[in-house]
């Protein structure tokens, strides 16, 4: 697990790393599945919620990446102190949980489909065409050989019809 420590001045130290990071890089320790905890250097607080929020709030100020609506984040509020709230908080976790294991069965299936699927297809509709055009090939070739034999018969000349059959 990594910890990175929040000093006063709200730099935030990675000490896996022994370097300062910000916001950007914690985030991409979540992307990364990598566990964490951010600990306050005075009292040791554990802070890692609080800097969760913090990027979450960033990503919802840009409208073009906002999860949350307005109206959801209203009836948030309202669980807060409720009866219901214990019970919200395991319903969302369930939900994200189920949410995230179809997600990627989901994204399993279409990317068997995206690799096995398109390229069949595309196999198959490459092999009709070529196909069809060896039969064409085959077609003219066939009438050029055609017509090639028939002067070779005649010596060069085209056959008019003027010979009398052979008894």
């Amino acid at each position: 697990m990594v910890t990175i420590r929040k000093y006063p001045n709200r730099r935030l130290y990675d000490t896996s790393k022994s370097q300062y990071i910000n916001l950007e890089a914690i985030k991409e320790l979540v992307m990364l599945h990598q566990e964490f905890e951010v600990i306050d250097s005075k009292t040791g607080e554990n802070l890692t919620k609080s800097i969760l929020l913090q990027i979450i709030s960033e990503q919802e100020g840009n409208e073009q990446q906002a999860l949350l609506t307005q109206t959801v984040l209203k009836q948030l509020i309202r669980f807060y102190g409720s009866d219901l709230q214990v019970f919200m908080r395991q319903y969302l976790e369930q939900s994200i949980a189920t949410f995230l294991d179809r997600q990627e069965a989901m994204q399993g299936v279409m990317q068997e489909f995206m690799e096995a699927s398109p390229l069949n297809v595309f196999n198959q509709m490459m092999e009709q065409n070529l196909s069809m055009w060896g039969n064409l090939s085959g077609v003219k070739s066939g009438v050029k050989s055609g017509m090639n034999k028939g002067r070779s018969q005649s010596g060069g000349k085209a056959d008019t019809g003027d010979k009398k059959p052979r008894d």
